[in-house]
């Protein structure tokens, strides 16, 4: 991020191709288009280059960029005018097959993933960010907007609230 501030423009590139592909699966887990995800991607890299002037040197980019990239997602569902929607049921009943790479496609089991699905929002994507995209509670902090000891206590609840969900199933 300092070389893309200090100028170099193939920077940017590098950058998008390290942090799209996080993004882009942050954004799919709760919209239901791919097209809307995409533009998200696109637009937090948009904000990206707009603000880069603000980012602080020796900052880390990480929590940054997922901060600009969930408020636009926050956005994108005040503008619509309603919370997200996912759907719980499988068509042809078949499991669907994540693409390589995911850290998601771990999670096999369709219970445990609706269950994720109907934690509060606030737990869920401190688990997601935690669980599946593998930042710190220190930098989730900073995503959210909480204080660390708050992150720590959605999480342990989420967690708590995905345990008794599956108990029985394991």
């Amino acid at each position: 991020m300092a070389a893309y501030v200090g100028g170099d423009r193939s920077a940017f590139a590098v950058l998008f191709e390290r942090y799209a592909p996080r993004l882009l699966r942050l954004m799919q887990r709760d919209l239901g288009r791919g097209e809307d995800a995409h533009d998200l991607v696109q637009q937090t890299f948009l904000q990206l280059h707009r603000a880069r002037r603000d980012f602080r040197a020796g900052a880390k980019l990480r929590p940054w960029l997922f901060t600009i990239a969930l408020n636009l997602k926050r956005q994108h569902f005040r503008r619509q005018g309603r919370r997200p929607e996912a759907s719980l049921e499988l068509e042809g009943g078949a499991e669907p097959v994540a693409p390589r790479g995911n850290p998601e496609a771990r999670v096999g089991d369709v219970q445990l993933r609706a269950a994720l699905l109907r934690l509060p929002e606030p737990q869920r994507e401190v688990i997601v960010l935690h669980w599946f995209e593998g930042l710190s509670f220190r930098e989730i902090a900073e995503v959210v907007g909480a204080s660390q000891p708050a992150v720590k206590v959605r999480a342990h609840r989420g967690y708590n609230k995905l345990r008794e969900a599956m108990e029985g199933q394991v």
